[in-house]
């Protein structure tokens, strides 16, 4: 059963405390099967020239995505990610980065989302694909 009204946030302190999301300091703003959105501090996610690392921007990506396919495969399922790629625009040095993740595909074995990562001026940082399988817990 596919989840299309969006999630109460509250249910993501607990569940990705203690993960790479929680150390990478990522905030939930808005979720749902169709569309999660996230932001993620630059400073402390960044590589030693001061830009922010694109294996940050990576794990920005494919938490948001997979957030979402989890969402459409309801909870007696899993999203699992198979493939992700990345290209990276431009750097970013302060603030914030905003991901949003888009649904493209979401069917019963395969779910693919768009994510688009942005500066704090709105400006393209990275755009990357993701695809998870879903499956029988």
């Amino acid at each position: 059963m596919t989840q299309t009204n969006p999630v109460d946030l509250s249910v993501f302190g607990d569940l990705h405390q203690g993960t790479l999301a929680d150390r990478m300091g990522i905030e939930f703003l808005e979720a749902g099967a169709e569309r999660v959105v996230g932001r993620m501090p630059v400073e402390g996610n960044t590589q030693p020239y001061g830009l922010l690392h694109g294996g940050a921007s990576v794990v920005l990506a494919e938490t948001l995505g997979s957030v979402a396919a989890a969402i459409h495969a309801g909870p007696e399922r899993l999203a699992v990610g198979i493939e992700i790629n990345a290209t990276h625009h431009r750097p970013a040095t302060s603030g914030y980065v905003k991901g949003v993740a888009t649904r493209l595909h979401a069917g019963r074995s395969l779910a693919t989302y768009d994510i688009v990562i942005t500066d704090e001026q709105g400006r393209r940082v990275c755009t990357s694909r993701l695809t998870c399988m879903l499956r029988d817990r």
